[in-house]
């Protein structure tokens, strides 16, 4: 029965393959990615949701276990994986190593050591009132009772979804969308996800690749509750993860008009807000509007893993003028809280006002930006398409030009590739694309990985390009025109596919390929490609 519920999962708003006009019970049962009832051997040991927690594993989890038993080390494992996978920072140790071990951190006070208040010491939650009325522009002091702290956001999306939705229901959430939020509604609250599925093609109203919309937000919400769910709340990711998006102020008052008039809660996930590291892009948070449509049914959750650098540190925040909601999630806060000391060097951390803004940003954001240059001047070099974005740690890319088929097993199979050729990235079916052949990759890293993880991702790509060369060869009368990316100026570097011409136009095919060979190793790319951006 446990299983059953589990093809329950997703549905709702434009499913490219027509899977949402099936009834929820038959609807697709890999939920996270690429987890296989079929070959699931039931554990005499677990309960029926023991045993769905057991297969509830996708593509990001096994990528993830071989990364740790194989470890890339410049010197003790040089063949080791490189992880361009998990969304984490690793350019700022030596900033965030070097001030958590001031003498400032290091208190121990009895209060530290004994049972806080569920919601968080009042001294760390004034102090994050503090900040996030300082960072996120609000237009009045935010308020410390309206602060709970718990240990990550992962724990804010399991406790918020238990006491927002009843088992059974769901929460509406764009796709793609960092995968991980599906396991948190889910393992504990057995509450579902109901896809607003956006594509790469810009129609309608959209002005850019995988453009949320109100109308995308409308069709899934009617699709799922014609199909007898029950839809209690938004997910709005800002900046967006993985597609790096920031949403104007328009966009934000829009969704969250949206919720209001269907009675949503919205859940805004603002965990990259300080790593948007580009001065031409501005984020907006939903704490720094002027009059939110719907105050008792906002809930803006941040914390300091992405911003900060230190994943290793569970601390989440949650920010809500719904008493009823901050007491619901504080009674959940007994499992999930954070240890007084820690909470003493967050504190801590978030009244430096000065180290924060004249020393730490000022470095992250230099430092972002220089890789996120570095992996994506590859790319085009590659002639790889990508969303070019200047938030957050990844970069959407569209290898689907490396898909024969175009079908989300040979996706896996690319992704399979990558990692035996010691490279972890995360494909698309992890975030839920709708579209096979989209990738994320992690820039965040340092010089050297960056440029041997490069080297690993380039020998894949040119192999499996030489292989579709010669497959074409045996069959030059189809076409792959369907894998193409969209020709817009948010995309970059459109694929080189060409229409073949089955009258003898070889001799052109080969002459084009030549140029753009040339043309990619040679200055002229990159010093038309300034230009062109500059006015773009």
């Amino acid at each position: 029965q446990a299983l059953s519920e589990i093809v329950g999962m997703g549905g709702g708003g434009g499913d490219p393959q027509g899977t949402r006009v099936r009834p929820l019970s038959k609807r697709r049962v890999d939920m996270h990615g690429f987890c296989k009832p079929n070959d699931f051997q039931r554990s005499p040991y677990l309960s029926a949701r023991g045993n769905v927690a057991n297969i509830f594993r996708g593509s990001t989890e096994e990528g993830y276990k071989a990364y740790h038993a194989d470890k890339y080390d410049e010197d003790k494992n040089p063949n080791g994986i490189i992880n361009f996978g998990t969304s984490e920072n690793k350019l700022c140790f030596d900033l965030m190593s070097k001030r958590l071990t001031q003498t400032d951190m290091n208190l121990m006070e009895p209060p530290l050591l004994q049972y806080p208040d569920w919601k968080g010491h009042m001294f760390l939650r004034e102090e994050v009132a503090r900040f996030l009325t300082y960072y996120c522009k609000a237009p009045a002091p935010l308020k410390a009772e309206n602060v709970i702290v718990l240990n990550g956001c992962g724990s804010l999306f399991s406790a918020l979804a238990t006491v927002l939705c009843d088992p059974g229901e769901a929460v509406l959430i764009a796709t793609p969308f960092y995968g991980g939020i599906t396991q948190s509604v889910f393992l504990y609250g057995n509450v579902k996800l109901v896809y607003a599925y956006l594509d790469s093609k810009i129609t309608g109203t959209s002005t850019r690749p995988f453009q949320l919309t109100v109308e995308k937000l409308e069709k899934a919400l009617q699709d799922a509750r014609a199909e007898g769910v029950t839809v209690r709340a938004l997910i709005l990711l800002n900046p967006q993860n993985p597609l790096g998006d920031i949403y104007s102020l328009s966009e934000l008052r829009d969704y969250l008009e949206f919720a209001k008039r269907h009675e949503l809660h919205v859940i805004v996930d603002e965990i990259y807000m300080l790593s948007v590291f580009d001065e031409s892009a501005t984020f907006h948070s939903v704490l720094g509007m002027d009059r939110l449509p719907d105050p008792q049914r906002t809930h803006v959750m941040w914390g300091i893993s992405k911003d900060f650098a230190v994943s290793g540190i569970r601390f989440g925040t949650l920010y809500t003028e719904n008493q009823d909601v901050a007491n619901a999630v504080a009674s959940l806060c007994y499992f999930h809280g954070v240890c007084g000391p820690v909470q003493h060097k967050v504190a801590q951390l978030l009244r430096d006002r000065e180290w924060i803004n004249q020393v730490y940003l000022r470095a992250n954001h230099a430092r972002l930006k220089a890789a996120h240059t570095y992996v994506t001047d590859e790319l085009k070099t590659l002639g790889v398409p990508f969303l070019n974005r200047n938030a957050g740690f990844f970069v959407w890319i569209d290898f689907r030009k490396y898909l024969k088929t175009g079908t989300f097993e040979e996706e896996m199979l690319l992704w399979r590739r990558f990692l035996d050729n010691k490279v972890l990235l995360s494909c698309g079916k992890a975030f839920e694309c709708s579209e096979p052949g989209w990738f994320r990759i992690i820039f965040a890293d340092k010089t050297h990985r960056l440029q041997l993880g490069m080297q690993r991702i380039r020998k894949v790509l040119e192999e499996r390009e030489q292989e579709i060369l010669a497959e074409e060869k045996e069959q030059p009368c189809q076409s792959d025109q369907d894998g193409k990316a969209d020709s817009t100026d948010e995309v970059i570097f459109v694929s080189r596919h060409q229409e073949p011409n089955c009258a003898g136009g070889s001799n052109l095919g080969d002459l084009i390929g030549l140029l753009q060979q040339q043309m990619r190793s040679s200055d002229w790319l990159q010093k038309n490609t300034e230009k062109a951006e500059q006015f773009a």
